[in-house]
């Protein structure tokens, strides 16, 4: 959500380089509350297509629903100017001023606005990554389409503006792309393919009758541009390739900012290794007399069809939540406004499996969703038996857990009813990832160990194996990224270390060459969860219980982990 737009100088101006200093007086909260919303609301007005996502339709006047992030040099300008601006501003701050819940949100603020400068300054997507351009495109299309929020004839009129928009924005991406390593490239025409086809079939197919012909119109030149685009990937960027690889020094930065639990990557992989070990011992005490892998075949053998696969997902939340209820261990949210869908086309690259899209923190009644990447049916039947085995019937449940029920669907429901709006927006916005994705890993344990399927040996043997991919995400981002790690050995090592499907891990070396730093947040969040438990439950011995931990934890919404220890401590 840290993308350009180039017009709005009364927020630079007002968020530029002023230090502000706050004392212990009654006006400080306000104060406060009102610098953390000059930089929310000014860094999504530089990015349109998330303010829509995150419920902010309406910035001085300016109708953000109908524009594109802008990245014209002038664009890139205004928001390095921006963050440069705020964070001179927050330089200021006298910590020892604010109450405790402030300073999360200083840190918060903090790691984000180094992390954005880190990416404008040093790492520049926008010049290597054209799936920066292909995925916002069709998140702005995407958006008002499934987000009902205005009438429908209001949110056609928005996806119109954009599209008119569209051969502007993949023009800049021409200017802008030096060079590109060559599996960004590809994803890059196989996501622009999926905005294609949601502009030429779902989105036409539902356009108003008042609205057809002005649709059309800006269609047609999208299309052509989109098409163009892959065009000019295929033939001309193809040629300039680079290293999709962050590299050391940079990763350390992006590492620290991004999962401040203050541990180094080295600490970090460290851990997982011996993890793994550990996990790989226990997975084959709980297989025995079998071997693990004789075990996990049992149960991999034990899965949908390519045309149930959809059901099957949907049947598995109906039991998850059915146990959530039974089982008492967190109230869940009074909203009913989950759905399961089809991932979008356009970002089935780095959503190979499923994914989850929570409801708007300025809107939560809206729709949330829980994402399912269908089997493609042009497929071969032997990709289509490895996705199903990976994904059998206990995988499926694993994933519903961990991204709908009670895993982030849960957390995030939490999450939009923080107050103030402006911490909720905070904390939604530039939330901590191993928080978030630690919740969702953690989640999967604790439902194991309740008794989940009424305690189903497959349910805790894919456990296990669950937790092995978790410590190979770790090991694997940090060796691709720093240490010249082969794909051969990655490959290696999840399906021979950790027992995932040829199709899982090929899906998984994509996704760790497509980023960097996101694969180490779920160890480090699971480790961070349990560690945080453990001290909560010594400090209240007896009066300790679970659906207290759960629910204090989570209205404090995704604050780095070593902090939550602390709010809740204090």
């Amino acid at each position: 959500m840290r993308r350009t737009l180039s017009i709005l100088l009364c927020v630079l101006v007002s968020c530029s380089t002023n230090r502000t200093t706050m004392s212990n007086n009654p006006s400080g909260a306000s104060d406060f509350e009102k610098l953390t919303e000059d930089l929310l609301y000014g860094s999504l007005a530089l990015s349109p297509v998330g303010a829509t996502q995150t419920g902010y339709h309406e910035h001085n006047g300016l109708q953000l629903d109908e524009m594109l992030d802008d990245y014209s040099e002038a664009g890139i300008q205004s928001q390095r100017k921006f963050y440069d601006g705020f964070l001179s501003r927050i330089s200021g701050l006298d910590p020892s001023s604010l109450d405790k819940e402030q300073r999360a949100d200083l840190e918060i603020m903090k790691n984000n606005l180094n992390l954005s400068l880190l990416e404008l300054n040093t790492i520049q997507s926008y010049k290597h990554n054209p799936t920066v351009y292909v995925e916002l495109a069709g998140n702005a299309l995407f958006g008002p389409y499934v987000l009902e929020y205005a009438p429908k004839d209001r949110r056609y009129q928005h996806i119109i503006k954009r599209l008119e928009k569209v051969p502007a924005l993949f023009e800049q991406a021409r200017v802008n792309l030096l060079d590109a390593p060559e599996v960004w490239n590809r994803v890059a025409r196989e996501e622009n393919d999926g905005t294609v086809d949601l502009i030429d079939k779902t989105l036409r197919g539902e356009v108003p009758e008042p609205q057809k012909a002005d649709y059309e119109r800006a269609a047609t030149r999208a299309i052509a541009a989109l098409k163009d685009f892959n065009t000019y990937l295929a033939s001309v960027l193809s040629k300039k390739t680079s290293d999709w690889r962050l590299g050391k020094d940079v990763y350390v930065r992006k590492f620290e900012y991004i999962l401040a639990t203050g541990k180094t990557p080295e600490m970090l992989l460290a851990e997982a290794e011996a993890d793994l070990k550990s996990t790989r011992h226990e997975l084959e005490r709980l297989a025995a007399p079998k071997t693990p892998k004789q075990a996990l075949d049992d149960v991999a053998r034990q899965h949908a069809t390519a045309e149930t696969y959809m059901e099957e997902a949907k049947r598995t939340l109906q039991q998850a939540t059915a146990f959530m209820h039974e089982k008492n261990l967190v109230t869940l949210p009074p909203r009913s406004n989950l759905e399961v869908i089809e991932t979008p086309e356009f970002m089935r690259g780095i959503y190979a499996v499923g994914g989850f899209n929570a409801a708007p923190p300025l809107q939560p009644e809206l729709g949330a969703f829980y994402w399912i990447t269908p089997i493609p049916k042009n497929w071969s039947a032997d990709r289509i038996e490895s996705k199903l085995r990976e994904y059998n019937n206990y995988g499926l449940q694993h994933l519903t857990v961990h991204e709908a029920m009670p895993g982030h669907y849960v957390q995030l429901e939490y999450a939009n009813d923080v107050q103030p709006k402006s911490r909720r927006l905070l904390r939604n916005v530039f939330g901590n990832g191993p928080y978030i994705e630690g919740w969702a890993v953690y989640v999967q344990q604790l439902m194991t160990e309740q008794g989940y399927l009424n305690n189903d040996p497959g349910m805790r043997l894919t456990w296990l194996k669950q937790l092995l991919r978790v410590l190979a995400n770790t090991i694997l981002d940090v060796r691709l990224h720093t240490m010249g790690m082969t794909d051969q050995q990655a490959l290696d090592l999840m399906i021979n270390d950790t027992y995932q499907e040829k199709e899982e891990a090929t899906a998984k070396l994509q996704r760790a060459q497509l980023s960097s730093c996101q694969l180490p947040t779920y160890f480090a969040g699971w480790k961070g969860w349990l560690a945080v438990r453990d001290h909560y439950q010594t400090r209240r011995g007896n009066r300790f219980s679970l659906r207290d931990f759960h629910e204090r934890s989570l209205k404090h919404s995704a604050v780095p982990l070593p902090t939550l220890d602390r709010l809740l401590a204090e």
